[in-house]
C-alpha cells in the first residue's frame, strides 16, 4: 500500500493547476482596499436608460445565484477538466485585474439605489443586507456580469459539455438572469453592463475563438500527413 506521503505527492502533482487558485491573494485584498478607499469621492456612472429600468426585488435571487453558479463550475472543471480550468482561470482573471486597474485608477460608483422600497417582503430584506455589504462603487465593468458570461463560455466549450444541449440552454438563462439582476435591483448601471460584455467579447476571441482555431488548424495538418 501506498503511504500518507506519496499519496499526497501524487494528488499535489495531479493537481497542480490548483495553485490558480492563489489569484484570490491578490484579488480579495486589492479589492478590499478600494472598497475601503472609494466610498464618496468618485466618478458617477449613470446612463438614461438606468431611470427607465424599474427596481424589483425579485431579481435578487439570480444575483445571489452568481455565487455557486461560478464557483460550482470552476471546482468541478478543476477536479475532472484541467484544461477547460485552466482556460477558464486565464478568462476570469485576467478580466478581474482589469476591473481592479480601472477602479484603482478611475474611482467610480452611482446613485441607483431606491430610498425607500415599495414592498415589504423577505426578497427587499435580503436586497437590504446586500447594500449594507457591498458599496455602490467600483462598479464597472461590472464582475457579476463579466464572470457570469465568462462561466457560461466555459460550459459551451468543455468536452464535459459539448453533447448536452439542455444544459447550455439552462446555463444561458441563468446568465442573463444574472445579468439582467444587476440592474434590476439597482446595484449596477447599464454602463457596467455594457463594458463588461464588450470585455467578455474582446477575450472571448483572445481565450477561446483564436486558441480553438489552432487547435483545429493543428488537427487538420496532423489528419492530411
Amino acid at each position: 500500500m501506498k503511504g500518507f506521503k506519496e499519496t499526497f505527492k501524487e494528488l499535489c502533482i495531479r493537481y497542480k493547476h490548483g495553485l490558480c487558485f492563489l489569484y484570490a491573494l491578490i484579488y480579495f485584498p486589492w479589492f478590499s482596499i478600494i472598497e475601503k478607499h472609494v466610498t464618496w469621492h468618485f466618478h458617477i456612472v449613470h446612463m438614461a436608460l438606468d431611470d427607465m429600468i424599474p427596481f424589483n426585488e425579485f431579481f435578487i435571487i439570480p444575483y445571489l445565484f452568481w455565487f455557486p453558479y461560478v464557483a460550482i463550475p470552476l471546482v468541478y472543471f478543476f477536479l475532472t477538466d484541467k484544461e477547460t480550468f485552466l482556460k477558464s482561470c486565464k478568462f476570469l482573471f485576467t478580466g478581474m485585474t482589469l476591473f481592479l486597474i480601472i477602479s484603482t485608477i478611475y474611482p467610480n460608483g452611482a446613485y441607483l439605489r431606491p430610498i425607500v422600497f415599495k414592498r415589504d417582503n423577505i426578497f427587499t430584506e435580503l436586497v437590504k443586507i446586500l447594500y449594507k455589504m457591498d458599496t455602490p462603487t467600483n462598479l464597472f465593468p461590472s464582475i457579476h456580469v463579466y464572470n457570469a458570461l465568462g462561466t457560461h463560455l466555459s460550459i459551451c466549450y468543455s468536452n464535459k459539455f459539448m453533447g448536452s444541449r439542455a444544459f447550455k440552454t439552462g446555463s444561458l438563462i441563468i446568465a442573463i438572469l444574472i445579468v439582467l439582476s444587476t440592474m434590476f435591483i439597482k446595484q449596477h448601471s447599464v454602463f457596467d453592463v455594457i463594458t463588461a460584455v464588450v470585455m467578455v467579447c474582446i477575450f472571448w476571441i483572445m481565450f477561446y475563438v483564436k486558441d480553438f482555431s489552432l487547435i483545429r488548424r493543428i488537427k487538420a495538418k496532423r489528419i492530411k500527413a
